[in-house]
This record gives C-alpha cells, structure tokens and sequence, in this order.
C-alpha cells in the first residue's frame, strides 16, 4: 500500500522528468537554430533519456496500484547566450533533479516504503552520471573558451553519441 504523501511525490517526480525532456528539448532546439547538430544530437539524446526515466515513474506509480496524475507541462527556458551557458543549465537542472530524487528517497525511507526505495536507487546512481557528464562538457567548453575550432571538434564528438551513451567518448567502440 502506498500513502496519498508518497503517492503525490512520485506523480510530481513523473512530471519533473517530463519537464526534463521538455528543457532538453528546447536546448536542442537551440543548437539546431544555431547549426550545432552535434550538440543538438547530444540533446536530442537526452530527450529520450528523459523521456524513458518518466515512463519508468509512470510504469512504477501503475505496479503499485497508484494513481498516475500528468500536470501540464511548464514552458522551458529558451534565452540561452552561449553553448557554455546552455551547459552550465543543464548542470544546474540536473541538480534540481537530483535534490527532487533524494527527497523522494527520503520520503520513502521515512516511509519505510522499501519497493519504493529500491526503485529508486537506480534513479541515485543514475543522477551520479547525468551530473557528471554535464559538468564534464562544462569543464570541457571552459578550455575551448572562444576558440571556434574547439567548439567544432566538440560539436563534431558530441554528433557521435549514440542512444546509450551518456557523451561522444564512447562512441567508436
């Protein structure tokens, strides 16, 4: 049995990750206007991540026989100044993402709610790698500095990644 408490939290994870594929998209969105394909790849990409992670929410929220509620989507940031910055969002988004995971995670430990626990465990471990490989590209785009060239090289390694994949590296194996 799950409480209306944890019940209300998981539905409003469920929707922050469909937030998720909604601020990926826009950036996305901004890299295609911009003739990035290969970050707009990269974006796209985790679009679909996004995406999976709220069908796993939904798909849970049903096994234990809650009830799904979909909110409205909030309309994305669009205003986005330079590659880094789109970046340096996504770093931050994928924080808040994270704070949202280990209060749920809190919720249901208090909760003593141990599938829900377990489920999302693998949601923790998951926000370990999202916010690494965003502050990796970060980290990455602060030495490219205003360099063209980098920024190319960049955009063409991040063309490379493949659904999977968290980045580019990967790619040629």
């Amino acid at each position: 049995m799950i409480s209306p408490n944890l019940e209300k939290a998981l539905n409003k994870q469920l929707n922050l990750e469909l937030y998720s594929a909604y601020v990926y998209a826009a950036m996305a969105a901004h890299f295609e206007h911009k003739h990035l394909n290969g970050f707009a790849n990269w974006m796209r990409l985790q679009v679909k991540e996004e995406v999976d992670h709220a069908i796993k929410f939904y798909a849970y929220i049903g096994d234990i026989s809650g009830r799904i509620e979909l909110d409205a989507i909030a309309k994305p940031p669009t205003d986005f100044k330079t590659v880094l910055s789109v970046f340096e969002d996504s770093l931050a988004h994928e924080r808040t993402v994270t704070t949202a995971i280990y209060k749920l995670m809190d919720l249901a430990l208090s909760e003593s709610h141990h599938a829900t626990s377990t489920f999302l465990q693998w949601f923790v471990t998951e926000q370990v790698e999202e916010e690494k490989v965003a502050d990796d590209i970060r980290k990455r785009l602060e030495l490219v500095g205003n360099s063209p060239e980098g920024l190319f090289m960049l955009d063409h390694e991040l063309g490379l990644r493949k659904a999977g994949e968290s980045d580019g590296k990967d790619s040629g194996s």
